[in-house]
């Protein structure tokens, strides 16, 4: 054997070791799971805002159970793993860091605080893996991350609507009592700055979401003679507490609420003497849509409940899992795909109505004003 025959020889050899060690060791196309799609759930479920945590974690559970009996994604189940926030940013860092390194998500559906959401959502970025939120408000959200996206809309309009109907009942000056929370917080500089461009005026006095004793705040803010009160809270527990000490200091001021106050059926009825006449604006689904009224039957009937407690949320919480499901249909179990898919829907049919999303990642509807009558919360006919 000449060396030029030698030479082919050796080389076709090494290419032989070559690509065997190729074939063990590099990256091979990867065959689709059979088994469960994990999707991360984090939202308040114990403390006050457990109110609206515990019906949200109802409902995706519900909406989740209706997609796995009809075949889940492509044959797959979801998984939901579930994670407590406690509607506080330390909690919810750790909670996402777990769901991201441990649980592996690549979507992550909640909060319902934008106090837990906000810090959450670098973490999750990081890693690729989405935030779809279906209830966190803060208008701080609105754009700040690609990987960060929600079918509720932004307080920015629940600000706006707020500061028209003070503006409309002819006041010039609105005293506020303001939880010290980012929803809370982005809900009151929405007002303040809607309402200073009709000619308003705000005075606002903060509190820590410890607070139990109101007296001191309300007395400064009741001497100052405003023309109305806005209860800018994070929960209904903490209006219902500021409500108690207003009638102790039998102070019967005008009120706008909160839509977290306001959403709460109980509370409303509970209070309706020192409620009645109250304004709000929340997000309101048509009554008339026949999957919220699917939604409604089916969750009333699962929980044994009259009606489904903060229903604008839990529409919107009932179609970011069945958004989820389209998204997981269209481009897999992949975080940034998904983030790119949601900014692409438009005139999607849900229970919570049309939705659209906008490139920031925002829902492009908002809120609607509405007054407390009897007991109960209803649109505000002008």
């Amino acid at each position: 054997m000449n060396k030029t025959v030698k030479a082919i020889v050796w080389i076709i050899v090494l290419l032989l070791v070559i690509w065997g060690i190729s074939a063990l060791t590099g990256k091979k196309d990867e065959p689709v799971s059979e088994g469960p799609i994990k999707i991360g759930f984090i939202s308040p479920l114990t403390g006050d805002a457990a109110v609206y945590g515990e019906p949200a974690r109802n409902t995706v559970e519900l909406a989740v159970e209706e997609i796995n009996a009809a075949g889940g994604i492509n044959g797959q189940q979801i998984q939901l793993v579930y994670e407590d926030d406690e509607c506080t940013g330390p909690t919810a860092v750790s909670a996402v860091q777990k769901l991201v390194d441990v649980d592996k998500v690549q979507i992550i559906l909640g909060s319902m605080c934008s106090g837990a959401t906000i810090p959450s959502v670098p973490i999750a970025a990081k890693s690729g893996v989405t935030i779809f939120s279906f209830g966190a408000s803060s208008p701080d959200l609105t754009g700040i991350s690609k990987f960060f996206a929600r079918d509720y809309p932004s307080d920015a309009t629940q600000g706006k609507v707020l500061a028209e109907l003070a503006n409309k009942q002819g006041w010039q000056t609105v005293a506020v009592i303001q939880e010290q929370t980012e929803y809370a917080t982005g809900l009151y500089g929405a007002f303040d700055e809607s309402f200073k461009l009709l000619g308003g005026k705000t005075l606002n006095e903060a509190f820590p979401t410890n607070t139990s004793d109101f007296r001191s705040i309300l007395t400064k803010l009741k001497d100052q003679n405003p023309d109305a009160l806005f209860l800018s809270v994070q929960t209904a527990a903490s209006g219902e507490r500021i409500l108690k000490q207003l009638g102790e200091l039998n102070w019967k001021p005008k009120l706008l609420l909160s839509d977290s106050f306001a959403g709460d059926s109980v509370t409303i009825k509970n209070n309706a003497v020192s409620l009645e006449g109250a304004y709000a604006a929340e997000f309101i689904p048509d009554l008339s849509n026949l999957k919220l009224q699917n939604l409604v039957t089916s969750y009333t009937t699962k929980y044994n409940v009259e009606e489904v407690p903060y229903l604008g949320y839990m529409a919107t919480t009932y179609d970011a899992v069945y958004l989820v499901r389209d998204g997981l249909i269209a481009g897999g179990n992949d975080g940034e795909k998904f983030a790119e898919w949601i900014r692409t829907v438009k005139g999607w049919q849900g229970a919570s109505g049309v939705v659209t999303m906008e490139e920031s990642g925002d829902r492009s509807s908002g809120h609607k004003a509405e007054v407390v009558k009897n007991g109960k919360i209803e649109p505000y006919q002008q």
